[in-house]
């Protein structure tokens, strides 16, 4: 069994896309009341904490029976890097980063995938990624739009993915709790070979980040200069849209879209039906939502790679 502690879970956006690619979700972490209603109606057996403050190693064990997990994810708070906020990073009390760094220094899990605005990029990106190095992790960061898997908007994200490297604090420490936890099955090996293929320093070209790097570009993004095509089979699109017909657009390839600047930051398409309750609560849900299968290229090659270290192991 592959496990994925979810921090920040919201609606549960990344929690799909790890289910996708082979994780069991044994943990979620939620603050906000009509969120973690959703996570308890399609996750209702996993246990869950409300404030990441309390979410500790001992905790965590005491909750699950586990030690240790195999990746953590976790969108932690937005807003103080958001363009449609005030932009005061570490300033902003809601910058939770801190507390997610030490849910990850405790629990000391395998890897690491983190999830942000574009915004980060230039207000704490360097500070999360020196973090991480700091706790023994290789580190590379992606930008992701989610028109990139044929969505119709940007919706530029941020992957912040770490991986424990295999002679380091990170490592021996994730071995030490899988050792405790007694679970034979899930033990990873990530020495010689496996390790030169899944590990790299930050922003260098090593085996293991960009081949995730090259097979998410190559797999996921191909763009189309055909910019007045793509421009009428918008219109097409909105057409359809206000004559009440189903949400597609009939003229688009899958895999192949206009440049960046010629789509919109955000769908333009109605999210909700008018008259549903908690319409507010529902928009608001899927505005600081991600997209699954933004991530979903990220946890398959993680699982991949878990599946290869296993079987070198034997433990498969």
């Amino acid at each position: 069994m592959k496990t994925h502690l979810s921090l920040f879970s919201g609606i549960g956006g990344l929690d799909l896309a790890a289910e996708w690619a082979g994780f069991t979700t044994v943990g979620q972490c939620e603050w906000a009341d009509y969120p973690t209603k959703i996570l308890e109606k399609h996750w209702p057996d996993v246990p869950r904490w409300r404030d990441i403050r309390t979410l500790t190693g001992e905790s965590f064990h005491e909750k699950t029976g586990l030690r240790t997990v195999d990746i953590i994810s976790g969108g932690f708070p937005c807003q103080p890097f958001s363009c449609a906020g005030k932009r005061a990073g570490k300033g902003d009390d809601r910058y939770l980063w801190p507390e997610m760094l030490r849910v990850i220094r405790e629990i000391a899990p395998a890897w690491v995938l983190g999830e942000n605005v574009p915004g980060i990029i230039n207000l704490a990106l360097d500070t999360v990624l020196s973090d991480l190095e700091s706790e023994g992790y290789a580190t590379q960061a992606f930008v992701i739009p989610a028109c990139g898997v044929d969505a119709p908007h940007k919706r530029e994200r941020v992957c912040i993915l770490a991986h424990a490297i295999g002679g380091g604090g990170a490592m021996r420490r994730h071995r030490k709790l899988q050792n405790a936890q007694g679970d034979a099955g899930s033990r990873i090996d990530h020495g010689g070979r496996t390790a030169a293929a899944i590990t790299g320093e930050r922003r260098k070209n090593e085996s293991g980040f960009s081949g995730m790097d090259d097979g998410v570009r190559t797999g996921v993004y191909q763009a189309n200069t055909d910019t007045d095509s793509q421009r009428l089979q918008g219109r097409e699109y909105d057409q359809n849209l206000q004559q009440g017909g189903v949400q597609t657009q009939t003229m688009r390839t899958c895999g192949v879209h206009a440049p960046w600047e010629n789509w919109p930051d955000e769908p333009g398409i109605p999210r909700v039906v008018n008259g549903l309750p908690h319409r507010v609560d529902r928009i608001k849900c899927l505005g600081n939502a991600v997209v699954p299968h933004q991530f979903y290229p990220f946890f398959k090659a993680i699982a991949d790679l878990l599946e290869e270290a296993r079987r070198l192991r034997g433990t498969a």
